[in-house]
Order: C-alpha cells, then sequence, then structure tokens
C-alpha cells in the first residue's frame, strides 16, 4: 500500500514539472533572432576566410568586431541647449539604444564653449545590438545616400579601427521625415580587434561593407 501511495504521488507531480518546463521550451533561442544574423555570418563566413587568407590557426586570434560608437555633435547646443533634446531622440530611435550626452571637457574661447557644457550625443553598441546596427547600415543606410559609389577604404586609424562619417540622419528607415527639423550629420566608428588595417579591412569586406574601388 505505501509503495502504490508513493507512485500516485509521483504521477500527481509530473504534471507540475511540465508546467513548469513549457515556458522555457517556448522561449526563443539566441540563435533565432533576427539581431543574431551578422554574429551567424561572421562565425560561419567570414572568419574561415580571414583565417585562410592570413593564416591564423586559432580562431581566438581572428579580428572581429569589438564595438560600435556612433557620435552625434551639435555645436548649436552652445547657444541654444534645446536643439540637443532633437539629437537625442533621432540617435535613439537609430540605434535603438538611449544615447549619453557629450560635454566639452575645455573651453574653447573662439567656439563659445564652456568647459561641461552639453556639445552632443554618444551610444556606445555592443553584442547583438551592435551587429544588429552593422547589418542595417550596411544593407539599407548606405544604399540610401544619394550618388551613392561607396565608403573610403582609407578611413582606417592604424590600429584596426575604421569611422565613417555621415551626413545627415534620413538615411536611416526609421527616422519620420516630417519630424525631422534640421539635418544632423554622425561619425561612426566600428572599433575591431585586428593588429593592423589590413586585417580590419578585410574583417568588414566579409560583412559586406562597401569600399570604393582605389579610394
Amino acid at each position: 500500500m505505501a509503495d502504490e501511495k508513493k507512485d500516485e504521488k509521483k504521477k500527481e507531480r509530473k504534471p507540475k514539472a511540465e508546467a513548469h518546463e513549457a515556458p522555457q521550451a517556448g522561449r526563443p533561442k539566441a540563435s533565432n533572432r533576427k539581431s543574431a544574423r551578422m554574429r551567424e555570418k561572421y562565425v560561419k563566413e567570414v572568419m574561415p576566410v580571414i583565417m585562410k587568407e592570413f593564416g591564423i590557426e586559432n580562431p581566438m586570434a581572428c579580428p572581429k568586431i569589438e564595438k560600435v560608437v556612433v557620435n552625434m555633435g551639435v555645436g548649436e547646443a552652445t547657444q541654444n541647449a534645446k536643439v540637443l533634446d532633437p539629437a537625442v531622440n533621432d540617435l535613439q530611435t537609430i540605434t535603438g539604444q538611449k544615447p549619453i550626452v557629450t560635454k566639452a571637457k575645455k573651453s574653447i574661447a573662439q567656439f563659445k564653449v564652456r568647459e561641461g557644457q552639453s556639445i552632443g550625443a554618444m551610444v556606445t553598441l555592443r553584442g547583438d545590438k551592435m551587429y544588429e546596427f552593422l547589418d542595417r547600415l550596411i544593407t539599407i543606410a548606405l544604399p540610401r545616400v544619394r550618388d551613392f559609389r561607396g565608403v573610403s577604404s582609407k578611413s582606417f586609424d592604424g590600429r584596426g579601427n575604421y569611422t565613417l562619417g555621415l551626413r545627415d540622419q534620413l538615411i536611416f528607415a526609421e527616422i519620420d521625415y516630417a519630424k525631422v527639423d534640421k539635418l544632423k550629420g554622425m561619425n561612426v566608428t566600428i572599433v575591431t580587434t585586428a593588429a593592423d588595417d589590413n586585417g580590419a579591412r578585410a574583417l568588414l569586406k566579409g560583412f559586406g561593407m562597401p569600399f570604393r574601388v582605389g579610394a
């Protein structure tokens, strides 16, 4: 009789365990998320090509993108602090992450800038948000640039980092034309673990960065 009671208790507990496991089974896996598309491309396509091209044997030594920094300077904020709010909102819409307001490190009299004054906004992207932003930048935003012929392949800093200047925010599909009061340019800095510019250039080419031929 005691054994029968134990068996009945086990049967009663099983549905509870299944109910507990059901939500976990229904959670989307990281590999199924759209933002991981460029990450998967790096592992499956970009990394093998770079390792073969540069003779790298250890996958951990293969160059990769560490972070992406998007910086928007607003010079007019020195005269009118309110013009900074639309810039912050646009940058948040573009990157999907709340920006931090950048402040002047020192006073410059000729530009009427005081130390500690708000002069722009900046976002640092890592992980899936970084890959998702690069995906939209390369496949959607850059082709929307008027008379686009590719980006310069000489904008590297000698240490494997690449900086791209964009003239306005309207190239991003997330921005509503009707709500834009003024065009604002921005700089996109792609920081990589590459030891030199050749490794970083090959890395960005693998992701589809449209470099101009001979420029």
